[in-house]
């Protein structure tokens, strides 16, 4: 496994299947497999045929484990599927955070550019969740991640990326000057990336990483238009979502942010992710069609 962080865990499947003998016996006979996935925060092995282990990463992403099951655990019915913890465990075998295991949900990950029929009504169906919840991690105005956005524009125009840096400037200030969210906080998921959606035959049957998950601007959960849809199929999405002018200004300052941010940080590391990162500048018009 390439290294994506200075700090980060060496983790293999060996390390999992000992967790699991070690502490839950009656899944000691079930083999681990590593999954393909472009996340940054956890390792992802299946177990058997219904179970997955979620080992984190670094200190930060072990945080998540206990807010994600408090989020799962307040949630009300949703469209969708969502991981069920089955449980969550303590530091053993040198492995120093706690660890989850959760129930095994069918699908396959969405693909950038390719149809996810559901996905707004997801969106409209979150948002309309009554339970209380704690604050999103990126529910807060953009002006907080103002500093860090324009520093990633900058380290990636110094790159060999093909990069429009006014364009990306642009759209960001657009975002900024889109007037804030005044709305009471609701339910985000907030990190609606491709491969944290599952489909089945096109149509969205499962959404997985619910750290980020809380209230706050629901101009988040729009960065599916950009890192997920094209431009034949955001004005559908946007029309179910109701998403205002300011609302989509911001939903594009998220997804671009979040592309500049990432891209340069894992584009050696990580190949979901920064492809990913390159399909939303694209899509933004701060980088050239492939």
């Amino acid at each position: 496994m390439v290294r994506m962080h200075a700090d980060e865990h060496a983790v293999d499947t060996e390390l999992a299947e000992r967790l699991v003998r070690g502490q839950f016996p009656q899944w000691a006979d079930l083999r681990a497999t590593p999954l393909a996935s472009g996340g940054t925060v956890n390792a992802v092995y299946r177990l058997g045929d219904e179970l997955t282990v979620r080992l984190p990463l670094t200190a930060g992403g072990a945080s998540d484990i206990a807010k994600e099951r408090r989020v799962l655990g307040a949630l009300g019915e949703l469209p969708v599927a969502v991981p069920a913890v089955l449980a969550v465990s303590e530091p053993a075998e040198g492995f120093p955070w706690p660890w989850a295991v959760h129930g095994w949900l069918d699908g396959e990950p969405a693909v950038e550019g390719r149809p996810a029929e559901g996905l707004a009504e997801f969106v409209v169906a979150l948002r309309a969740n009554t339970a209380t919840g704690p604050p999103a991690s990126r529910g807060r105005p953009l002006s907080t991640v103002d500093t860090a956005t324009r520093r990633a524009i900058e380290e990636l125009s110094r790159t060999d990326e093909p990069f429009d840096a006014e364009a990306a400037r642009h759209v960001w200030a657009e975002a900024l000057d889109a007037p804030q969210w005044t709305g009471p906080p609701c339910w985000v998921h907030g990190d609606l990336m491709p491969s944290n959606l599952l489909l089945r035959d096109g149509r969205l049957s499962g959404v997985l990483d619910w750290a980020t998950a809380g209230v706050g601007d629901p101009a988040i959960d729009l960065i599916p238009a950009w890192n997920l849809l094209t431009a034949a199929t955001r004005s559908a999405f946007r029309d179910v979502v109701g998403a205002d002018d300011a609302s989509w200004a911001r939903g594009r300052g998220r997804a671009l942010s979040m592309a500049v941010i990432q891209l340069p940080y894992y584009r050696h590391t990580n190949p979901v992710i920064s492809a990913n990162a390159r399909y939303v500048l694209t899509e933004l018009g701060c980088a050239p069609a492939p």
